[in-house]
């Protein structure tokens, strides 16, 4: 049984939807299609976090483009840990004036070598001389099932298991295997280049030079293995089922790095999944987004919204779990068109990872938010290594560009190398703690992360003439891309928002250690750092002297007020006036040079002013206008409408999840420690209902609105303790804060009276 909240002749009712174990249910957010794709990009997206696959069209087959997190070309980048090129040195050269020299030895490598580089896996193709006209696709998203029929009866479904490495499809109505064939990525064949499916720095794959793979393609055991660099190999396997006018086929891939020991082979894999049987890893896969499904649930009268929102939703449920790789550009949708996948499909940690957890939080799925945490904590060490190469301190700074690996990549060293890059990560840290109240983690994870960021900040930064601390050089992502100019003399307001993110971070999470001395330390080194800029008219700014002063797609000079809050409404006149002045300098340079993201990320911005109508446009504009059929965010305007300059099609993922995250800003916040319900929404969605959404503090908040109006309120106390909410049944511009203390477990069920 499954309790969902929707909609219905205007008013807010709950139902019950029940279903047999194997029965598919659709959703009015299901994606639905009378044809196939006709690109890779436009497929039908399934996962489970470490496979992917596309379901689309390509000339006259069907096409499944096969992926795997973990398939990666790990050579090292040129000039990485070379003691001749460190921070000094390219301070040498800033100052020189001969900056070209930085950009030959850590911009040109990344942008010309091939790699190192996520790499595709295989496809499966399938062709449908037999198959006749299409009569609908469809993506179940409660169920993350794929189904196609066609006119002459024939269907097919196909899905990913939700925990282990197999990928299953099942043709019905067929009485032979229809040519059912494994193609290799096109590691030694040339490819026609294709407008259609034009990316961002797609690379050919025979720069690569890899060796042809063994490539077998049986009538029913279908295999391919590939050698990569350095002892690198991967296998994609496939086994074919013939049974009652029916076709099953599962398939694996599986990497094996000489480093890591022996793994578990693709072929081995599918013969474990066929004993144990396509019936049952169906049903596991549908009880698993059963439950996933069950951990919260929103209902909003814009259905353009709710619609991209669910589908947001069932993307993060499909490229983020716990135990697998975190989401990187494209997650396990790496691009299949003969290309490397654009800017390699790598971890970019100057917004991509960090947007593409946010909805996480308030969306209750912090179990698969692990996967990320678990991964830096990975990586830490290498980490540790780079800082003291680079920059030949103590502490913990991260790549801005990293392989899989954690190894740095280079590229536009201002965010490639930025001094803060760790910072941003550490509020993921941060905010798990605040989001579950987990004393463990806090004690294991959140706080020696944020200490050894904090080490390292206090280890780099000088005095300026006036005794504050400042950084040698600082940047603001992209702000004069890559050029000399693009490092400022003095510390941005990205940077500044995000070192006293960190220092007030320390002090409170040591305080709540007891650890007291660490606590007045952070907090003495935080009043060494200068407050943020403010033009009296634009507001914040990027840095002293430099405001926001053309269109440009990252609102880096805004982290303070989002996503860190340093600065919040909640402060009172002077800070509202300093949100509302930016927010509207922003509307005055236009969207020229935006891309999706900036449209999503926009939509958190107003959410968190109050601004529900124009929280509801941005993230409105970013699903129709940036936006595939598939869902997908491909950066550009794809609408020809004018809301941006930029146009072309890079797929990534970030402007995806920082929608869904937008769309919780607007129902409920909690990072002021004060929860406010529906604090954000325009005045025409008189009817809306959310379940349990997560606040800071690990309560769980459920709530409708009727006729304009919070009729219900129900909070749920994981942890225990005492929670500050904003009476919901205020219709004042003021209203009183409310102080409910629950005990673990408790729950609390408010009503208008």
């Amino acid at each position: 049984m499954k309790t969902k909240l929707f909609l219905l002749s205007g008013l807010l009712v709950i139902t019950s939807c029940l279903r047999t174990p194997q029965s598919l249910v659709p959703s009015p957010h299901d994606l639905v299609f009378d044809q196939l794709a006709s690109s890779w990009d436009e497929g039908i997206p399934l996962g489970n976090g470490m496979m992917g696959a596309l379901i689309w069209q390509k000339e006259n087959s069907l096409r499944i483009s096969l992926d795997r997190a973990d398939l990666w070309d790990l050579r090292p980048m040129e000039n990485m840990y070379k003691e001749e090129y460190d921070f000094n040195w390219l301070m040498q050269q800033w100052e020189n004036n001969s900056y070209e020299n930085v950009q030959a030895v850590f911009d040109q490598p990344y942008n010309q070598a091939a790699g190192p580089s996520k790499i595709p896996a295989a496809a499966l193709e399938i062709p449908l001389d037999n198959f006749g006209a299409v009569k609908s696709v469809r993506l179940y998203t409660q169920h993350g099932i794929c189904e196609i029929l066609w006119e002459s009866g024939k269907s097919m479904e196909l899905f990913i298991d939700p925990v282990d490495p197999v990928g299953w499809f099942r043709i019905r109505g067929s009485e032979k295997d229809d040519g059912i064939k494994l193609v290799a990525p096109p590691y030694t064949v040339d490819v026609a280049p294709s407008s259609r499916n034009r990316v961002t720095g797609g690379e050919d794959l025979r720069r690569l030079d890899y060796p042809p793979g063994k490539l077998d393609n049986g009538a029913l055991n279908l295999d391919y293995l590939q050698d990569g660099w350095d002892g690198f190999q991967y296998r994609v396997n496939c086994t074919l089922e013939r049974k009652d006018a029916s076709i099953t086929g599962c398939w694996s891939i599986s990497a094996h790095y000489p480093d890591q020991g022996q793994t578990i082979t693709a072929s081995d894999q599918v013969e474990n999944a066929l004993k144990a049987s396509y019936e049952k890893s169906r049903e596991k896969l549908m009880n698993w987004w059963d439950q996933y499904w069950s951990a919260s649930s929103v209902s909003i009268p814009d259905t353009v919204l709710e619609k991209q929102y669910y589908l947001e939703m069932y993307k993060f449920g499909a490229a983020a779990r716990k135990g697998a790789p975190p989401i990187s550009l494209q997650a396990v949708w790496t691009a299949d068109n003969g290309k490397l996948p654009p800017w390699k499909g790598d971890f970019h940690h100057d917004l991509n990872t960090q947007l593409s957890y946010w909805p996480a939080y308030a969306g209750n799925q912090l179990t698969l938010e692990e996967g990320f945490l678990d991964w830096l904590w990975k990586v830490r060490e290498e980490g540790e290594k780079y800082t003291r190469w680079f920059f030949g301190t103590d502490g913990l700074n991260i790549p801005g560009v990293t392989t899989l690996s954690g190894q740095p990549m280079g590229g536009w060293t201002q965010y490639s190398f930025g001094f803060t890059v760790s910072a941003w990560l550490g509020q993921h840290f941060y905010l798990h703690w605040k989001y579950s109240m987990d004393e463990q983690f806090l004690i294991e994870r959140a706080y020696p992360w944020i200490r050894d960021v904090a080490v390292f900040l206090d280890q780099v930064a000088i005095k300026d003439e006036n005794g504050y601390r400042q950084l040698p050089l600082s940047s603001s992502p992209e702000i004069f891309d890559n050029s000399r100019e693009a490092w400022f003399e003095e510390t941005t307001n990205y940077d500044l928002a995000l070192i006293r993110f960190t220092y007030k971070a320390a002090a409170e999470l040591a305080a709540e250690l007891e650890l007291r001395k660490e606590a007045e330390r952070w907090e003495e080194i935080l009043s060494q750092w200068p407050e943020l800029a403010v033009d009296p008219e634009s507001g914040l700014v990027f840095a002293p002297g430099f405001p926001y002063h053309e269109s440009h797609r990252h609102f880096s000079h805004l982290m303070a007020f989002h996503p860190l809050g340093l600065i919040d409404m909640s402060q009172g006149d002077d800070a509202e006036k300093i949100i509302k002045n930016t927010l509207r300098n922003l509307e005055k340079y236009g969207s020229d040079w935006w891309t999706g993201y900036s449209y999503s990320w926009l939509g958190n911005l107003y959410a968190r002013a109050f601004e529900g109508e124009n929280a509801a446009s941005a993230l409105k504009d970013f699903a129709i206008c940036f936006t595939l059929p598939s869902s997908f965010h491909v950066n550009g305007d794809q609408s020809g409408t004018g809301k941006s300059k930029m146009t072309y099609r890079p797929f990534t993922l970030e402007g995806n999840f920082a929608f869904a995250a937008g769309i919780h800003e607007m129902l409920l916040q909690s990072h002021t420690g004060v929860v406010r319900i529906f604090p954000a929404v325009p005045a025409s969605w008189t009817e809306i209902a959310f379940r349990n959404l997560r606040t800071e503090g690990a309560f769980l908040v459920s709530a409708r609105r009727e006729d304009g109006l919070c009729t219900q309120v129900e909070i749920i106390a994981e942890k225990g303790g005492l929670i500050h909410l904003a009476d919901p049944f205020s219709e004042g511009p003021d209203p009183e804060i409310l102080e409910i203390e629950l005990q673990e477990g408790e729950t609390k069920i408010l009503g208008r009276e």
